[in-house]
């Protein structure tokens, strides 16, 4: 980062966007983040907690299709970037509820992008060279691979099968488009899953190890061999910041772990570790059980990071193997988190799920 930058960073209370929010402000002592964030189930200030008094985090809550308050903070704040995270995320949830997708991912990249556009239109000439869009998005939206296909890369043909990744797929093409017509300078990144601290426990990995630590079934999928490549949100918050720092305008980059592991493995590794570093009267893995597949379940994803590499000369610092003890380590230490967003509707969503 430059000195003096500031980033308006758009769900920065969520997952990702925290871990970034901490990450660059910790790193970079000029830095200031404008951070808004609608604060839905899963956003959370706690996350933010340690920033409650910095003055270089001003925390905004909003909405990204409430274009009047973007431009407003745009003016006021003269960002030199915009990262932009906020999007629901999660397929399940998109196949019970796809309307809010639609709305979040779609109309409100679309809202952001115009108020970008017009931002970026009133600044100088140096300003305008050094503003950027990076828009944070998925490996999903790639498909599904089978079990010998080559990973994805940047010039995969797009093929979404859940809402939730159809959405993204739009959101991406829209970032496309404001780049080639009207010469926004943006950025885009896809990434495979991600695990971490401060995870809402709906994802595979929090979800595993609350249910684990309260004595409940640790729900699996099908056969529980469905592949994913995991990837640790620092590693892919370190990506991120690379990307906006030396990225080719209009380009694309793949951000993954070199981790394909499939979902069964995942969960027999947690109870690995929680049997070493919690252990109960009898092992974690005692509480798998099988439920029902989810409809249109992607069966393999798998990243080729190697263009962001070639380029930028990222890579992940992380092992598995180091980042889920690690994951384990801090849900284990930050217990009350984890019961502070664990709300009746939460409990609800999980019986529809998983019942």
């Amino acid at each position: 980062m430059t000195s003096q930058t500031t980033l308006l960073v758009t769900g920065g209370a969520g997952f990702i966007g925290g871990n970034f929010v901490l990450q660059q402000l910790a790193a970079n002592p000029a830095l200031r983040i404008i951070n808004l964030d609608k604060l839905t189930y899963a956003g959370n200030l706690q996350t933010l907690a340690s920033l409650r008094d910095n003055p270089r985090h001003v925390f905004v809550q909003g909405d990204i299709c409430d274009r009047e308050l973007v431009q407003k903070l745009m003016r006021e704040h003269r960002p030199n970037a915009v990262v932009h995270f906020a999007a629901e995320s999660h397929v399940d949830r998109s196949i019970h509820g796809p309307g809010e997708f639609i709305r979040t991912n779609i109309d409100g990249t679309f809202s952001l992008l115009e108020s970008a556009r017009a931002y970026f239109a009133e600044l100088d000439e140096s300003a305008r060279a050094a503003f950027r869009f990076l828009h944070v998005s998925t490996d999903e939206v790639y498909g599904s691979l089978g079990a010998d296909d080559a990973p994805f890369t940047e010039t995969t043909p797009y093929a979404p099968n859940s809402p939730y990744s159809a959405s993204k797929a739009a959101s991406d093409h829209l970032v496309r488009a404001y780049h080639h017509t009207y010469g926004l300078p943006t950025l885009t990144t896809n990434c495979s899953n991600n695990y971490g601290p401060y995870q809402f426990p709906e994802k595979l990995i929090p979800l595993m190890i609350h249910n684990a630590l309260a004595g409940k079934p640790l729900p699996i999928y099908g056969d529980g061999m469905n592949v994913r490549d995991w990837l640790y949100v620092e590693d892919h918050c370190t990506a991120i910041a690379t990307v906006l720092a030396q990225g080719t305008l209009g380009e694309v980059y793949n951000i993954g772990g070199w981790n394909e592991k499939p979902n069964l493995e995942i969960v027999r590794t947690l109870c690995s570790l929680l049997d070493e570093l919690a252990p109960a009267s009898q092992s974690f893995a005692n509480q798998i059980t099988y439920v029902k597949d989810r409809p249109g379940h992607d069966r393999r994803y798998a990243i080729d990071a190697r263009k962001i590499e070639r380029e930028l000369g990222w890579r992940p610092k992380e092992t598995f193997e180091t980042g889920i003890r690690k994951t384990v380590q801090w849900y284990l230490a930050n217990r009350e988190w984890t019961n502070n967003v664990v709300s009746g509707e939460y409990r609800q969503w999980v019986a529809l799920n998983y019942r």
